[in-house]
Protein backbone atom coordinates (compact mmCIF):
# COMPACT_ATOMS: atom_id res chain seq x y z
CA UNK A 1 0.00 0.00 0.00
CA UNK A 2 1.67 3.16 -1.03
CA UNK A 3 1.59 5.66 1.95
CA UNK A 4 -0.64 8.91 2.19
CA UNK A 5 0.40 12.14 0.61
CA UNK A 6 1.94 14.69 2.71
CA UNK A 7 0.32 18.09 2.88
CA UNK A 8 3.17 19.23 0.92
CA UNK A 9 2.71 16.98 -1.56
CA UNK A 10 -0.77 17.59 -2.29
CA UNK A 11 -0.36 21.05 -1.85
CA UNK A 12 2.68 20.92 -4.38
CA UNK A 13 0.47 18.59 -6.73
CA UNK A 14 -2.51 21.73 -6.73
CA UNK A 15 -0.65 24.39 -7.06
CA UNK A 16 0.63 22.28 -10.88
CA UNK A 17 -2.60 21.92 -11.47
CA UNK A 18 -3.28 25.91 -11.14
CA UNK A 19 0.14 26.19 -13.38
CA UNK A 20 -2.44 27.37 -16.36
CA UNK A 21 -3.28 30.53 -14.64
CA UNK A 22 -0.45 30.78 -11.96
CA UNK A 23 0.93 33.81 -13.86
CA UNK A 24 -1.94 36.04 -14.17
CA UNK A 25 -2.66 34.79 -10.19
CA UNK A 26 0.95 35.80 -9.06
CA UNK A 27 0.67 39.17 -11.55
CA UNK A 28 -2.88 40.26 -9.73
CA UNK A 29 -1.42 39.44 -6.56
CA UNK A 30 1.52 41.34 -7.08
CA UNK A 31 -0.51 44.17 -8.14
CA UNK A 32 -2.71 44.12 -4.73
CA UNK A 33 0.15 43.89 -2.73
CA UNK A 34 1.93 46.92 -4.13
CA UNK A 35 -1.34 48.50 -3.43
CA UNK A 36 -1.07 47.57 0.22
CA UNK A 37 -4.06 45.06 0.22
CA UNK A 38 -3.81 40.75 1.02
CA UNK A 39 -5.33 38.70 -1.81
CA UNK A 40 -6.22 34.97 -1.46
CA UNK A 41 -7.82 32.16 -3.86
CA UNK A 42 -10.23 31.06 -2.26
CA UNK A 43 -13.10 28.47 -2.19
CA UNK A 44 -13.92 26.47 -5.09
CA UNK A 45 -10.72 26.98 -7.36
CA UNK A 46 -8.86 25.67 -4.21
CA UNK A 47 -10.45 22.97 -3.42
CA UNK A 48 -10.92 21.80 -7.58
CA UNK A 49 -7.15 22.02 -7.88
CA UNK A 50 -6.88 19.61 -4.97
CA UNK A 51 -9.30 17.44 -6.85
CA UNK A 52 -7.71 17.36 -9.80
CA UNK A 53 -10.43 19.53 -11.35
CA UNK A 54 -10.50 23.05 -13.43
CA UNK A 55 -12.73 25.82 -12.48
CA UNK A 56 -13.68 27.97 -14.97
CA UNK A 57 -13.90 31.18 -12.64
CA UNK A 58 -11.32 32.29 -9.88
CA UNK A 59 -12.85 33.25 -6.85
CA UNK A 60 -10.53 35.65 -4.45
CA UNK A 61 -11.21 37.19 -1.45
CA UNK A 62 -9.31 40.53 -0.25
CA UNK A 63 -8.95 43.05 2.38
CA UNK A 64 -9.63 45.79 -0.34
CA UNK A 65 -13.12 47.46 -0.54
CA UNK A 66 -14.82 47.33 -3.64
CA UNK A 67 -14.13 50.59 -4.68
CA UNK A 68 -10.09 49.88 -3.86
CA UNK A 69 -11.04 46.68 -5.92
CA UNK A 70 -11.62 48.73 -8.83
CA UNK A 71 -9.01 51.03 -8.37
CA UNK A 72 -6.16 48.27 -7.99
CA UNK A 73 -8.03 46.39 -11.50
CA UNK A 74 -7.80 50.24 -13.03
CA UNK A 75 -5.25 49.70 -15.96
CA UNK A 76 -4.60 46.26 -15.73
CA UNK A 77 -8.62 44.52 -16.20
CA UNK A 78 -9.83 44.62 -19.51
CA UNK A 79 -13.22 44.74 -18.61
CA UNK A 80 -14.58 45.02 -14.96
CA UNK A 81 -18.41 44.57 -13.40
CA UNK A 82 -20.09 45.92 -10.25
CA UNK A 83 -23.40 43.40 -9.95
CA UNK A 84 -22.54 42.15 -7.01
CA UNK A 85 -20.73 45.62 -5.18
CA UNK A 86 -23.43 44.89 -2.68
CA UNK A 87 -22.03 42.03 -1.18
CA UNK A 88 -18.46 43.14 -2.07
CA UNK A 89 -18.27 41.41 -5.27
CA UNK A 90 -16.33 42.86 -8.32
CA UNK A 91 -16.01 41.02 -11.41
CA UNK A 92 -13.12 41.57 -14.07
CA UNK A 93 -11.54 40.20 -16.98
CA UNK A 94 -8.24 39.73 -17.79
CA UNK A 95 -7.07 37.53 -21.04
CA UNK A 96 -9.82 35.87 -21.14
CA UNK A 97 -9.75 34.68 -17.60
CA UNK A 98 -12.51 35.63 -15.84
CA UNK A 99 -12.17 36.54 -11.61
CA UNK A 100 -14.34 37.40 -8.93
CA UNK A 101 -12.92 39.41 -6.31
CA UNK A 102 -14.53 39.79 -2.72
CA UNK A 103 -13.87 42.14 0.22
CA UNK A 104 -13.62 40.02 3.47
CA UNK A 105 -16.88 39.52 4.70
CA UNK A 106 -18.79 38.35 7.84
CA UNK A 107 -22.10 38.02 7.17
CA UNK A 108 -25.33 37.06 8.52
CA UNK A 109 -29.19 36.48 7.57
CA UNK A 110 -32.57 37.90 9.10
CA UNK A 111 -33.81 34.56 10.55
CA UNK A 112 -37.30 35.88 8.43
CA UNK A 113 -35.65 37.07 5.73
CA UNK A 114 -34.26 35.65 2.10
CA UNK A 115 -31.75 38.17 1.62
CA UNK A 116 -28.17 38.59 3.53
CA UNK A 117 -26.92 41.25 5.75
CA UNK A 118 -23.60 42.00 4.92
CA UNK A 119 -20.82 42.83 6.86
CA UNK A 120 -17.10 43.51 5.56
CA UNK A 121 -14.22 41.99 7.85
CA UNK A 122 -11.05 42.70 7.68
CA UNK A 123 -9.03 39.61 7.86
CA UNK A 124 -8.77 36.23 6.04
CA UNK A 125 -9.42 33.87 9.10
CA UNK A 126 -12.60 35.51 9.75
CA UNK A 127 -13.72 35.38 6.13
CA UNK A 128 -13.29 31.38 5.93
CA UNK A 129 -15.01 31.00 9.01
CA UNK A 130 -17.77 32.34 7.54
CA UNK A 131 -17.87 30.13 4.56
CA UNK A 132 -20.05 27.32 3.92
CA UNK A 133 -17.77 23.99 4.41
CA UNK A 134 -14.25 23.41 5.61
CA UNK A 135 -13.39 22.15 1.82
CA UNK A 136 -14.39 25.68 1.16
CA UNK A 137 -12.61 27.29 3.52
CA UNK A 138 -9.14 26.52 2.29
CA UNK A 139 -6.96 29.91 0.94
CA UNK A 140 -3.84 30.06 -1.42
CA UNK A 141 -2.20 33.71 -0.40
CA UNK A 142 -1.44 35.69 -3.16
CA UNK A 143 1.47 36.18 -4.57
CA UNK A 144 3.23 34.25 -2.52
CA UNK A 145 1.04 30.94 -2.53
CA UNK A 146 1.26 30.23 0.85
CA UNK A 147 -2.05 27.64 1.80
CA UNK A 148 -3.96 28.82 4.82
CA UNK A 149 -6.71 26.00 5.98
CA UNK A 150 -7.46 26.67 10.11
CA UNK A 151 -10.24 24.40 9.56
CA UNK A 152 -8.57 21.41 8.63
CA UNK A 153 -10.64 21.81 4.89
CA UNK A 154 -7.98 19.26 3.56
CA UNK A 155 -8.11 16.61 5.68
CA UNK A 156 -12.10 16.50 5.50
CA UNK A 157 -11.53 16.70 1.26
CA UNK A 158 -9.03 13.65 1.62
CA UNK A 159 -11.63 12.05 4.08
CA UNK A 160 -14.28 12.41 1.28
CA UNK A 161 -16.33 13.86 4.09
CA UNK A 162 -18.44 17.39 4.60
CA UNK A 163 -18.04 19.52 6.99
CA UNK A 164 -18.65 23.06 8.41
CA UNK A 165 -15.91 25.77 9.69
CA UNK A 166 -18.70 27.12 12.47
CA UNK A 167 -21.01 24.61 14.08
CA UNK A 168 -23.51 23.47 10.83
CA UNK A 169 -26.46 25.12 12.87
CA UNK A 170 -24.83 28.54 13.25
CA UNK A 171 -23.70 28.08 9.21
CA UNK A 172 -27.50 26.76 7.92
CA UNK A 173 -28.85 29.14 10.09
CA UNK A 174 -26.93 32.27 7.99
CA UNK A 175 -27.75 30.66 4.96
CA UNK A 176 -30.40 27.80 4.77
CA UNK A 177 -29.41 27.51 1.04
CA UNK A 178 -26.53 25.43 2.48
CA UNK A 179 -28.50 22.84 3.20
CA UNK A 180 -28.90 22.37 -0.57
CA UNK A 181 -25.59 22.96 -1.33
CA UNK A 182 -24.34 19.96 0.82
CA UNK A 183 -27.08 17.23 -1.03
CA UNK A 184 -25.02 19.01 -4.52
CA UNK A 185 -21.75 18.89 -3.36
CA UNK A 186 -22.66 14.96 -2.40
CA UNK A 187 -23.88 14.94 -5.99
CA UNK A 188 -20.96 16.59 -7.72
CA UNK A 189 -17.46 15.40 -5.40
CA UNK A 190 -18.87 12.34 -4.62
CA UNK A 191 -18.66 13.57 -0.73
CA UNK A 192 -20.65 12.19 2.46
CA UNK A 193 -21.97 14.53 5.03
CA UNK A 194 -20.92 13.98 8.80
CA UNK A 195 -23.52 13.15 11.38
CA UNK A 196 -23.97 16.61 12.91
CA UNK A 197 -24.15 18.21 9.23
CA UNK A 198 -27.18 15.17 8.27
CA UNK A 199 -28.64 16.25 11.95
CA UNK A 200 -28.79 19.91 11.36
CA UNK A 201 -30.35 19.57 7.93
CA UNK A 202 -32.65 17.52 9.25
CA UNK A 203 -33.98 19.77 12.01
CA UNK A 204 -33.73 22.99 10.19
CA UNK A 205 -35.22 21.56 6.52
CA UNK A 206 -38.47 23.88 7.20
CA UNK A 207 -35.68 27.44 6.76
CA UNK A 208 -35.13 26.33 3.39
CA UNK A 209 -38.55 27.87 2.94
CA UNK A 210 -37.34 30.85 3.38
CA UNK A 211 -34.80 31.03 0.04
CA UNK A 212 -35.92 32.45 -2.98
CA UNK A 213 -37.26 29.82 -5.67
CA UNK A 214 -34.92 31.07 -8.05
CA UNK A 215 -31.61 30.35 -5.81
CA UNK A 216 -33.29 26.96 -5.20
CA UNK A 217 -33.17 26.34 -8.63
CA UNK A 218 -30.16 27.05 -9.22
CA UNK A 219 -28.78 24.53 -6.69
CA UNK A 220 -31.18 21.79 -7.77
CA UNK A 221 -29.42 22.13 -11.41
CA UNK A 222 -26.43 21.52 -10.52
CA UNK A 223 -27.11 18.87 -8.56
CA UNK A 224 -28.82 17.55 -11.26
CA UNK A 225 -26.15 17.87 -13.64
CA UNK A 226 -23.63 16.37 -11.35
CA UNK A 227 -22.14 12.55 -11.33
CA UNK A 228 -24.38 11.53 -8.72
CA UNK A 229 -27.11 12.75 -8.52
CA UNK A 230 -29.26 10.16 -6.85
CA UNK A 231 -27.21 9.79 -3.61
CA UNK A 232 -27.59 14.04 -3.23
CA UNK A 233 -31.59 13.44 -4.06
CA UNK A 234 -31.53 10.70 -1.21
CA UNK A 235 -30.27 13.06 0.91
CA UNK A 236 -32.43 15.61 0.81
CA UNK A 237 -35.60 13.31 0.81
CA UNK A 238 -34.34 11.29 4.18
CA UNK A 239 -33.25 14.92 5.63
CA UNK A 240 -36.56 16.29 4.51
CA UNK A 241 -35.88 18.81 2.23
CA UNK A 242 -37.29 17.43 -0.42
CA UNK A 243 -40.55 17.78 1.24
CA UNK A 244 -40.05 21.48 1.07
CA UNK A 245 -38.90 22.23 -2.43
CA UNK A 246 -39.70 19.32 -4.35
CA UNK A 247 -42.26 17.48 -2.20
CA UNK A 248 -43.87 15.03 -5.58
CA UNK A 249 -40.30 13.21 -4.96
CA UNK A 250 -40.94 11.69 -1.64
CA UNK A 251 -44.64 11.64 -2.57
CA UNK A 252 -43.45 8.82 -4.50
CA UNK A 253 -42.17 6.27 -1.47
CA UNK A 254 -45.95 4.90 -1.78
CA UNK A 255 -46.23 2.00 0.20
CA UNK A 256 -46.24 -1.55 -0.80
CA UNK A 257 -49.59 -3.33 0.26
CA UNK A 258 -48.66 -7.38 0.96
CA UNK A 259 -52.12 -7.97 -1.22
CA UNK A 260 -50.94 -5.80 -3.93
CA UNK A 261 -47.42 -6.25 -4.83
CA UNK A 262 -45.76 -3.11 -6.96
CA UNK A 263 -42.80 -0.95 -7.91
CA UNK A 264 -41.24 1.10 -5.28
CA UNK A 265 -41.35 3.77 -7.10
CA UNK A 266 -39.55 6.33 -5.75
CA UNK A 267 -36.44 3.78 -6.12
CA UNK A 268 -37.65 2.73 -9.63
CA UNK A 269 -37.58 6.89 -10.34
CA UNK A 270 -34.20 6.99 -9.15
CA UNK A 271 -32.77 3.94 -11.48
CA UNK A 272 -34.47 5.72 -14.23
CA UNK A 273 -32.59 8.60 -13.77
CA UNK A 274 -29.43 6.78 -13.41
CA UNK A 275 -29.62 4.73 -16.50
CA UNK A 276 -31.03 8.13 -18.74
CA UNK A 277 -27.82 9.45 -17.47
CA UNK A 278 -25.86 6.17 -18.62
CA UNK A 279 -27.23 6.85 -22.10
CA UNK A 280 -26.13 10.55 -22.45
CA UNK A 281 -23.21 10.68 -25.25
CA UNK A 282 -24.06 6.88 -26.52
CA UNK A 283 -20.11 6.54 -28.23
CA UNK A 284 -22.33 5.02 -31.47
CA UNK A 285 -25.42 7.29 -31.46
CA UNK A 286 -25.41 9.50 -34.79
CA UNK A 287 -27.86 11.55 -36.33
CA UNK A 288 -30.16 14.00 -34.83
CA UNK A 289 -31.12 12.34 -31.96
CA UNK A 290 -27.67 12.21 -29.94
CA UNK A 291 -28.23 13.91 -26.35
CA UNK A 292 -24.86 15.56 -25.19
CA UNK A 293 -24.52 14.97 -21.97
CA UNK A 294 -25.26 16.26 -18.94
CA UNK A 295 -28.79 17.49 -20.18
CA UNK A 296 -30.90 18.86 -17.51
CA UNK A 297 -33.91 18.50 -19.56
CA UNK A 298 -33.53 14.76 -19.82
CA UNK A 299 -32.49 14.53 -16.30
CA UNK A 300 -35.46 16.31 -14.98
CA UNK A 301 -37.50 13.94 -16.98
CA UNK A 302 -36.54 10.95 -16.00
CA UNK A 303 -36.96 11.98 -12.08
CA UNK A 304 -40.32 13.92 -12.33
CA UNK A 305 -41.54 11.19 -15.46
CA UNK A 306 -43.98 8.83 -12.48
CA UNK A 307 -44.89 12.28 -10.16
CA UNK A 308 -48.80 11.61 -11.22
CA UNK A 309 -48.24 7.96 -9.96
CA UNK A 310 -49.60 8.81 -6.25
CA UNK A 311 -52.63 10.86 -7.56
CA UNK A 312 -53.84 7.76 -9.76
CA UNK A 313 -53.05 4.93 -7.74
CA UNK A 314 -55.97 2.55 -7.98
CA UNK A 315 -56.11 -1.01 -6.52
CA UNK A 316 -57.87 -3.77 -8.73
CA UNK A 317 -59.73 -6.51 -8.03
CA UNK A 318 -57.34 -9.79 -7.88
CA UNK A 319 -54.63 -7.79 -6.57
CA UNK A 320 -53.28 -5.56 -9.11
CA UNK A 321 -52.68 -1.76 -8.98
CA UNK A 322 -53.02 0.44 -11.64
CA UNK A 323 -52.56 4.10 -12.41
CA UNK A 324 -54.47 5.12 -15.29
CA UNK A 325 -53.41 8.56 -17.07
CA UNK A 326 -50.46 9.13 -14.58
CA UNK A 327 -48.37 10.42 -17.58
CA UNK A 328 -51.29 13.29 -18.03
CA UNK A 329 -51.22 13.94 -14.23
CA UNK A 330 -48.16 13.89 -13.87
CA UNK A 331 -46.93 16.14 -16.92
CA UNK A 332 -49.67 18.62 -14.82
CA UNK A 333 -48.05 18.13 -11.55
CA UNK A 334 -44.03 18.39 -13.17
CA UNK A 335 -45.60 21.88 -14.65
CA UNK A 336 -46.47 23.23 -11.72
CA UNK A 337 -43.74 22.07 -9.38
CA UNK A 338 -40.89 23.80 -11.93
CA UNK A 339 -42.73 27.05 -12.43
CA UNK A 340 -43.06 27.54 -8.57
CA UNK A 341 -39.23 27.04 -8.93
CA UNK A 342 -39.14 29.24 -11.51
CA UNK A 343 -37.44 27.35 -14.55
CA UNK A 344 -37.81 28.97 -17.82
CA UNK A 345 -40.61 28.31 -20.15
CA UNK A 346 -38.56 26.35 -22.76
CA UNK A 347 -37.80 23.65 -20.03
CA UNK A 348 -40.31 23.47 -18.72
CA UNK A 349 -42.46 23.10 -22.23
CA UNK A 350 -39.56 20.33 -23.07
CA UNK A 351 -39.93 18.23 -19.19
CA UNK A 352 -43.97 18.00 -19.51
CA UNK A 353 -44.16 17.14 -22.79
CA UNK A 354 -41.36 14.52 -22.06
CA UNK A 355 -43.44 13.13 -19.22
CA UNK A 356 -46.47 13.43 -21.09
CA UNK A 357 -44.93 11.30 -24.38
CA UNK A 358 -43.15 8.81 -22.04
CA UNK A 359 -45.73 5.63 -21.72
CA UNK A 360 -46.36 6.37 -25.75
CA UNK A 361 -44.00 3.53 -27.07
CA UNK A 362 -46.21 1.09 -24.74
CA UNK A 363 -48.53 0.98 -27.27
CA UNK A 364 -46.16 0.05 -30.05
CA UNK A 365 -47.03 -3.77 -28.45
CA UNK A 366 -44.92 -6.47 -30.80
CA UNK A 367 -44.31 -3.58 -33.82
CA UNK A 368 -48.12 -3.52 -34.49
CA UNK A 369 -48.03 0.07 -35.41
CA UNK A 370 -48.40 1.23 -38.79
CA UNK A 371 -46.28 3.73 -40.97
CA UNK A 372 -48.28 6.24 -39.77
CA UNK A 373 -48.17 5.96 -36.30
CA UNK A 374 -44.32 5.69 -36.08
CA UNK A 375 -44.98 9.33 -38.14
CA UNK A 376 -46.76 10.59 -35.29
CA UNK A 377 -44.79 9.51 -32.59
CA UNK A 378 -41.57 11.14 -34.43
CA UNK A 379 -43.91 14.62 -34.88
CA UNK A 380 -45.49 14.72 -31.53
CA UNK A 381 -41.69 14.64 -30.28
CA UNK A 382 -40.69 16.84 -32.12
CA UNK A 383 -36.85 17.72 -31.25
CA UNK A 384 -37.36 16.10 -28.30
CA UNK A 385 -37.57 12.57 -29.92
CA UNK A 386 -33.85 11.86 -29.13
CA UNK A 387 -34.71 12.68 -25.51
CA UNK A 388 -37.42 10.65 -25.23
CA UNK A 389 -35.49 7.22 -27.09
CA UNK A 390 -33.58 7.72 -23.86
CA UNK A 391 -36.30 8.29 -21.72
CA UNK A 392 -38.17 5.73 -22.80
CA UNK A 393 -35.71 2.99 -22.49
CA UNK A 394 -34.57 4.20 -19.08
CA UNK A 395 -38.01 3.51 -17.93
CA UNK A 396 -37.93 -0.24 -18.33
CA UNK A 397 -35.78 -1.00 -14.65
CA UNK A 398 -37.46 -4.85 -14.42
CA UNK A 399 -34.65 -7.50 -13.32
CA UNK A 400 -36.56 -10.11 -15.76
CA UNK A 401 -33.65 -10.30 -17.74
CA UNK A 402 -36.13 -11.67 -20.88
CA UNK A 403 -38.26 -8.72 -20.32
CA UNK A 404 -35.84 -6.37 -20.58
CA UNK A 405 -33.97 -8.14 -23.24
CA UNK A 406 -37.72 -7.87 -25.13
CA UNK A 407 -38.30 -4.14 -24.83
CA UNK A 408 -35.12 -3.02 -26.10
CA UNK A 409 -35.46 -5.16 -29.24
CA UNK A 410 -38.48 -3.80 -29.57
CA UNK A 411 -37.47 -0.25 -29.37
CA UNK A 412 -34.64 -1.29 -31.64
CA UNK A 413 -36.96 -1.70 -34.05
CA UNK A 414 -39.09 0.97 -33.47
CA UNK A 415 -35.77 3.34 -33.98
CA UNK A 416 -34.61 1.08 -36.98
CA UNK A 417 -38.12 2.09 -38.67
CA UNK A 418 -37.90 5.78 -37.98
CA UNK A 419 -34.30 5.56 -39.72
CA UNK A 420 -35.89 3.76 -42.87
CA UNK A 421 -39.16 6.45 -42.85
CA UNK A 422 -36.46 9.32 -42.37
CA UNK A 423 -34.68 8.41 -45.44
CA UNK A 424 -38.00 7.93 -47.45
CA UNK A 425 -38.90 11.31 -46.11
CA UNK A 426 -37.77 14.16 -43.61
CA UNK A 427 -40.52 13.40 -41.02
CA UNK A 428 -38.69 16.19 -38.59
CA UNK A 429 -40.09 18.81 -41.26
CA UNK A 430 -43.50 16.82 -42.30
CA UNK A 431 -45.87 19.14 -43.78
CA UNK A 432 -49.27 18.80 -45.78
CA UNK A 433 -48.51 18.72 -49.18
CA UNK A 434 -50.14 21.57 -50.28
CA UNK A 435 -49.25 24.56 -48.33
CA UNK A 436 -52.37 27.12 -47.04
CA UNK A 437 -52.31 30.01 -50.43
CA UNK A 438 -52.30 26.55 -52.62
CA UNK A 439 -55.80 25.25 -50.20
CA UNK A 440 -57.18 28.75 -50.31
CA UNK A 441 -56.98 28.39 -54.50
CA UNK A 442 -57.92 25.15 -54.84
CA UNK A 443 -60.57 25.81 -52.47
CA UNK A 444 -61.79 29.16 -53.38
CA UNK A 445 -61.86 30.00 -50.02
CA UNK A 446 -60.36 33.38 -47.71
CA UNK A 447 -57.49 32.75 -44.65
CA UNK A 448 -59.36 32.25 -41.98
CA UNK A 449 -61.06 28.90 -39.24
CA UNK A 450 -61.84 27.06 -42.19
CA UNK A 451 -58.39 27.11 -43.89
CA UNK A 452 -56.82 25.95 -41.08
CA UNK A 453 -59.00 23.31 -40.23
CA UNK A 454 -58.43 22.19 -44.05
CA UNK A 455 -54.72 22.46 -43.70
CA UNK A 456 -54.89 19.92 -40.29
CA UNK A 457 -57.19 17.73 -42.29
CA UNK A 458 -54.00 17.04 -45.30
CA UNK A 459 -51.31 17.22 -42.30
CA UNK A 460 -53.38 14.22 -41.20
CA UNK A 461 -53.75 12.48 -44.13
CA UNK A 462 -49.70 13.52 -44.62
CA UNK A 463 -49.32 11.55 -41.63
CA UNK A 464 -51.58 8.65 -42.25
CA UNK A 465 -50.17 7.87 -46.36
CA UNK A 466 -47.34 9.35 -46.21
CA UNK A 467 -46.58 11.49 -49.43
CA UNK A 468 -49.06 10.68 -52.12
CA UNK A 469 -49.10 13.42 -54.97
CA UNK A 470 -50.25 16.83 -55.63
CA UNK A 471 -52.80 15.27 -57.32
CA UNK A 472 -54.21 12.96 -55.09
CA UNK A 473 -53.87 15.46 -52.50
CA UNK A 474 -56.42 17.77 -54.49
CA UNK A 475 -59.27 14.95 -54.64
CA UNK A 476 -58.94 14.27 -50.87
CA UNK A 477 -58.89 18.33 -50.00
CA UNK A 478 -62.14 18.59 -52.68
CA UNK A 479 -63.82 15.10 -50.84
CA UNK A 480 -63.21 16.68 -47.40
CA UNK A 481 -64.73 20.03 -48.43
CA UNK A 482 -67.94 18.24 -49.86
CA UNK A 483 -68.55 16.90 -46.20
CA UNK A 484 -68.23 20.73 -45.06
CA UNK A 485 -71.30 22.85 -44.22
CA UNK A 486 -69.64 25.98 -45.74
CA UNK A 487 -68.89 24.55 -48.88
CA UNK A 488 -73.39 24.35 -49.61
CA UNK A 489 -72.98 28.18 -48.95
CA UNK A 490 -69.35 29.21 -51.27
CA UNK A 491 -71.06 30.78 -54.25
Amino acid sequence: MSPTPSEAELLARAVRHLTPVLPVLTELGERFRDAGHELALVGGPVRDAFLGRTSLDLDLTTSASPDQIEATLAGWAEQTWDIGREFGTIGARHRGQTFEITTYRADAYDPDSRKPVVAFGDNLDDDLVRRDFTVNAMALRLPDLLFTDPHDGLDALAAGVLTTPHTAEVSFSDDPLRMMRAARFVSQLGVRVDPDVRGAMTDMAERLSIVSAERVRDELSRLLLGANPRAGLELMVDTGLADVMLPELPALQLEIDEHHRHKDVYQHSLTVLEQAIALEDEPDAEGPDVVVGPDLVLRLAALLHDIGKPATRRFEKGGGVSFHHHEIVGAKLARTRLRALRYDKDTIKAVTRLVELHLRFHGYGGGEWTDSAVRRYVTDAGPLLGRLHKLTRSDSTTRNQRKAARLSRTYDDLEARITRLRAEEELSAVRPELNGNEIAEVLGIAPGPVLGRAYKHLLAVRLDQGPIGREAVEVELRAWWAQQPESKEAP
